[in-house]
């Protein structure tokens, strides 16, 4: 490692014979230029072996740097082939292991090959001279222009040693200078050996200017930012000084300072309020903060922010309940038709408030069901009914944990979670607050919001959480939480395991009718600004607009059409046109345009192969038509239609069922070995999946094989075994309702959803022949024209008195 140098007058130096062969010192940082003495601390086995070596030969030895500078052990292909012969000067042992020496450099060398590589390097050298050079134009004006470099280098400030200055000014060669200057003002290894190896003095002259001009850039820019950050630092010290002296001129008149008016303020508010012990130490603790810290301090606005937060989340305070019950069943029932099983249940809850007292716990449900239901606007009622302030916080799409535990007051910009800056907004600690869109968290590297919901929506957690940015445990507990999703299955279990499940199915053509004629019409006529002309839809246009232009569970889009309508209409009377006091059937047509929406028809007539299935989607109901054929081939089975893994599994099911009674249904069993089988559903587009088409496929099926057509007016719905059993399926209520729209008479139900049908509105069950079985047996004497067994059971029907539907189950 280079120390400091001392400066050898070239003239002045004695002529010293250098030997062909000499011990090699490789240097792991530095280089060694002719006419400088430099100190060098020498720690390796293999460089102390050859100081000591030379020091007993001739004390001359050659100093050459090595090409990985700092690494420990190297090999002679390491070492650079340019180096300078130095004489040793003084050797001082430091300790066992380590040297310190001074070394003189006499001459530039080069090492021809190693003639020892064992115990440390030896090699043949030649030494290098310099080519006898002309002082012309070209080398003064390289030699003006790096002394004014060297000039900028001392103007920036850069630290020289006094010596260095001196010798600067007395060297009189060139070819001595340009070595001076690049030992003590270049900083990379590979330019200061460049310079090393270059035995042209001009070329060496240039390649230093170059060289100088890049350290010159580099050290500009440190100056600059040096000369930034001390104007910076003055500016500091400017400001605080003359704020301690209007502190001080403040205090002389008697005039309050900031800091002071701010804690007095702090201190007052949190007299006022009320909070737990714990919550009010630590203000407290933070506002005795405030008061010994600069205002100009960063750490004074986050500290500021702090306790504002902390006083502005309602501890105690909180709204009282409405326990009139049959006032908060009568709001409910003016907000929304129907949901009973929910309003229900909010009523029930109010009983038990009413009953117990103040100490019982907020319920925690979960609204599931498709888009347009009204899941939010459910929420808002429940806040009405029982006279509360709602909050609603969609966290849908969120992925940082942050935003519902909050920040660490350690980051900049640091805020409580969005719970917390929810109950800060209302000012209550008992509003009902709707986290909208719980389906839809999700989860990456900044942690997963779902498992921070688990603290939140646990009753018994939840009295105590804790929010990263209070540090103080809040009470949660008076909170009423209720959660809307659109489907269950991407909601953490144990997530779901912590809230009450309700769901909203979607709702029938008729209960849309209602919903339109008591609440849509009347809001759109009213926000259109044609309510005061007494403009009426008539009970048919608003049919046509449900089954026609809108497809949904809920009554989204329908408003969004009688919308449509409302503003056709007001353009109408703002142009001084006739415009219809009764929105009729064709006036829909007119306004709307052509119906968007072709409901599925079944059959004209009673075809083979063609079973009428009944299907449950995210917008209700529908039905489906399954077509089967068979042809000669190899057996395959073809299903087509865009159907999912289980409805090829179900159609697999039934097929191999079918081969199973072939006997007893009299089918040719070589059929199935020597024939091609092919199912489809029609709407190829439509993706399609679900095991509940196992009986329509079934009955397909069979009535391709044996001839025998299916009966058009039957619809049919079930889950098949490969022994033939029918299981149970959901989405009843959606599945009658399409049957009953798409002019069906007989419904074909598995016996186990029998329980079921009292959930079902007599309005939609009305008129429909519900038939319930067990088994495919049982199935087939139902659906085709005629029986495919001789021996046909005898039917008993019973009249169902709650519904007054006929239902059939076989005797």
């Amino acid at each position: 490692m280079a120390e400091d140098k001392n400066i050898i007058n070239e003239d002045g130096k004695e002529k010293v014979k250098i030997p062909s062969e000499l011990p090699i010192l490789a240097l792991k940082n530095s280089v060694v230029f002719p006419y400088l003495a430099t100190p060098l601390a020498v720690g390796r086995d293999m460089s102390t072996e050859a100081v000591k070596a030379a020091s007993k030969e001739h004390k001359i030895i050659v100093v050459v740097a090595q090409r990985e500078k700092d690494k420990e052990a190297v090999t002679k292909d390491e070492l650079y082939d340019t180096g300078t012969a130095c004489v040793i000067k003084q050797v001082v042992n430091i300790s066992s292991n380590e040297i310190k020496c001074v070394v003189e450099g006499l001459a530039r060398v080069r090492i021809k090959y190693f003639t020892q590589t064992e115990g440390f390097f030896r090699g043949a050298i030649e030494v290098l001279e310099e080519e006898i050079y002309a002082e012309d134009e070209e080398i003064n004006n390289l030699n003006t222009t790096i002394r004014m470099q060297v000039e900028k280098f001392i103007q920036l400030g850069i630290p020289l040693p006094t010596a260095f200055v001196v010798a600067a000014t007395n060297i009189s060669k060139i070819e001595v200078q340009a070595d001076l200057f690049a030992s003590y003002l270049l900083t990379e290894i590979e330019q200061k050996q460049k310079i090393l190896e270059e035995i042209n003095v001009k070329e060496r002259l240039k390649k230093l200017t170059e060289f100088l001009s890049e350290e010159l850039k580099k050290f500009e820019v440190q100056s600059q930012i040096r000369n930034k950050v001390q104007e910076e630092v003055g500016k500091t010290q400017r400001d605080f000084y003359l704020k301690q002296q209007l502190k001080a001129i403040k205090e002389e008149l008697g005039e309050a300072d900031e800091s002071v008016a701010l804690t007095n303020e702090l201190e007052k508010k949190l007299k006022k309020k009320k909070m737990p012990k714990e919550a009010r130490e630590k203000v407290e603790k933070e506002i005795k903060r405030l008061e010994s810290m600069p205002s100009m301090s960063p750490e004074h606005s986050y500290v500021r922010t702090y306790v504002e937060w902390m006083l502005d989340v309602p501890w105690i305070e909180k709204t009282k309940d409405t326990l009139d019950i049959k006032k908060s069943k009568k709001i409910l029932d003016a907000d929304h038709y129907d949901l009973e099983k929910v309003k229900e249940h909010i009523l029930d809850y109010l009983a038990v408030r009413k009953l117990k007292g103040k100490t019982t716990k907020g319920p925690i449900l979960c609204f599931v069901g498709p888009p347009g239901v009204g899941k939010t606007s459910l929420g808002q009622s429940i806040a009405k009914s029982l006279g509360r302030k709602f909050i609603r916080m969609s966290i849908g799409g969120i992925r940082d944990e942050a935003e519902i535990r909050g920040h660490r007051r350690t980051y900049v910009g640091a805020l409580p979670g969005r719970i917390i800056q929810g109950l800060a907004q209302v000012g209550v600690n008992n509003p009902v607050f709707m986290l909208d869109e719980i389906d839809k968290v999700g989860a990456d590297y900044r942690g997963d919001p779902s498992s921070a919901l688990l603290e939140v929506l646990d009753p018994e957690q939840n009295n105590s959480f804790r929010d990263h940015y209070l540090e103080i445990p809040y009470n949660l507990s008076n909170v009423m939480f209720i959660a809307t999703a659109n489907i269950l299955d991407t909601i953490h279990p144990a997530l779901r395991d912590r809230m009450e499940i309700l769901e909203l199915p979607g709702y029938s053509s008729e209960e849309k009718a209602h919903i339109a004629e008591k609440f849509l019409i009347p809001k759109q006529l009213e926000e259109q600004g044609i309510s005061n002309y007494n403009i009426r839809f008539s009970k048919d246009a608003v049919l046509a607009v449900i089954e026609e232009f809108t497809r949904e569970a809920g009554v989204r889009n329908l408003e969004r059409e009688i919308s449509n309508i409302c503003k056709k209409i007001a353009r109408e009377i703002v142009e001084n046109r006739k415009f219809p006091k009764i929105v009729t059937r064709k006036k829909v047509y007119d306004y709307l345009g052509v119906a968007k929406i072709q409901p599925n028809e079944i059959e004209d007539k009673n075809n083979v192969g063609v079973a009428t299935g009944l299907a449950y989607t995210t917008v209700g109901g529908d039905i489906i038509l399954i077509e089967s054929t068979y042809y000669k081939g190899k057996g395959s089975i073809i299903l087509t239609g865009n159907l999912g893994d289980v409805m090829q599994e179900s159609a697999k099911a039934a097929i191999s069922y079918v081969h199973s009674k072939s006997k007893e249904l009299g089918i040719d069993d070589n059929i199935f070995a020597k024939s091609d089988m092919h199912i489809h559903v029609p709407s190829g587009a439509i993706p399609k999946d679900g095991p509940s088409a196992g009986v329509a496929i079934t009955t397909s099926v069979v009535s391709a094989l044996i001839g025998i057509p299916v009966l058009r007016e039957v619809g049919m719905t079930g889950e098949i075994t490969l022994r033939g059993r029918i299981l149970p399926i959901g989405g009843l209520k959606e599945k009658l309702l399409a049957a009953k729209r798409a002019g069906l008479k007989k419904i074909v139900l598995p016996s186990k959803n029998k329980k079921n049908i009292d959930e079902v509105p007599e309005a939609i069950t009305k008129g429909l022949n519900l038939v319930f079985v067990d088994n495919i047996d049982e199935l087939l004497q139902h659906t085709l024209e005629k029986s495919p067994f001789d021996k046909i059971p005898a039917l008993s029907v019973k009249q169902n008195s709650r519904n007054k539907v006929n239902m059939i189950t076989t005797a």
